[in-house]
């Protein structure tokens, strides 16, 4: 019996390893390829006009480079149209889009809105104390005034715990971010959170309130 439980908590940690792995995977691939079209690109370009990249690698890459953040540029901003609904809508007939789409979408911390992801500090579980969990979405808890919070486990934080929380025991740590936390928790506490946002230590009554952040950011 304890064997099987052995068995059945390696795969579950296993398989949590590899969805928190797989957005990541996946980046990484699409970057590397996008670039690796644009600097054939920028090569064919160079042979047009009769210069050898292989002469001039120094100018191909720079330009690869440049032409590269123009397009993430470019496709930053179609994002936000209509034209790129309609290309997510022909996508995600593709079995498995939405999954990696979302996967990507959870660690994604440029949103905006309800799905904002949030770094925040909670009154701690015992009679003093907080701790600095994320927020996923801004969205109402279930239960009315109340608001769900991941606690990260440290130093691998593929799992954790999540907590419904009153939102007058939610304060925002403004200009923090997903990857901010990530230090946070693989530095087991090595590094304080002041230290990584390189800001003086603030008193809480300074942080923002979730109630005021949300009021704030209302769309």
């Amino acid at each position: 019996m304890k064997s099987n439980n052995t068995i059945k908590h390696f795969i579950n940690t296993m398989i949590q390893g590899l969805f928190w792995l797989l957005p990541i995977v996946a980046t990484i691939i699409i970057i590397s390829w996008l670039y690796t079209k644009i600097e054939l690109l920028v090569g064919s370009t160079f042979r047009f006009i009769g210069f050898i990249p292989e002469k001039y690698f120094f100018l191909w890459e720079l330009l690869a480079i440049v032409v590269f953040f123009i397009t993430l540029y470019i496709l930053g901003h179609l994002a936000r149209t209509r034209l790129a609904n309609l290309f997510e809508y022909l996508f995600s007939k593709i079995p498995g889009y939405t999954t990696i789409r979302e996967l990507v979408g959870i660690f994604n911390s440029s949103k905006k809105g309800k799905n904002q992801v949030l770094v925040v500090a909670i009154k701690g579980f015992g009679n003093e104390g907080y701790n600095i969990g994320l927020m996923y979405s801004q969205k109402e808890s279930i239960i009315k005034d109340h608001y769900t919070i991941t606690l990260s486990m440290s130093p691998i934080p593929n799992g954790g715990f999540m907590f419904e929380v009153h939102k007058e025991k939610i304060y925002v740590i403004e200009n923090a971010t997903f990857d901010n936390n990530l230090q946070y928790l693989l530095s087991m506490g090595v590094k304080s959170f002041a230290e990584i946002l390189r800001v003086e230590p603030k008193s809480i009554d300074e942080f923002t309130p979730l109630c005021e952040w949300i009021k704030n950011n209302a769309s």
